[in-house]
């Protein structure tokens, strides 16, 4: 089942249960995949959705940030929560080991020596990456080992 069909079935299964928080979220992740898809004229796939949900999971992180220094402690647990639910949907996330290995296959295979070959690396990095790891911390180690 796709992806996106998943996340309908899921919003059907919330609406029947009265489960008015994770419906919510539900709808704003279709909302914004179908935002996506009309801006684009596509229809997307499994990664293309993964890509989508990754961006709204950041942007609650950054939220939660704001929130947590204005002091709205309710704000802050509601974001948490849509995360919770977000998340549910992104594949198993990668382990230190496992990205590690990932960074080095891309280095070798794009043959980079110092971080002007950053670009090369990231764009070897990013699908196998996508929705398993976060990608600035992804980044970051790149450049890391690249230094």
């Amino acid at each position: 089942m796709a992806l996106k069909d998943r996340i309908t079935e899921d919003m059907k299964t919330a609406l029947k249960a009265a489960a008015k928080e994770r419906l919510s979220t539900i709808r704003l992740a279709l909302a914004a995949i179908k935002q996506r898809e009309v801006d684009e004229r596509i229809t997307l796939d499994d990664a293309q959705v993964l890509a989508v949900l990754d961006k709204m999971i950041k942007q609650r992180r950054e939220a939660i940030a704001q929130f947590q220094s204005g002091g709205r402690a309710d704000l802050v647990a509601r974001e948490t929560a849509e995360i919770g639910v977000l998340q549910g949907y992104l594949p198993a996330q990668m382990s230190e080991a496992e990205l590690d290995e990932l960074i080095a296959q891309s280095i070798a295979a794009a043959g980079a020596t110092s971080v002007k070959d950053m670009g090369k690396v990231m764009a070897l990095v990013k699908p196998k990456a996508q929705g398993r790891a976060d990608l600035g911390a992804v980044s970051a180690r790149v450049k890391q080992k690249l230094s």
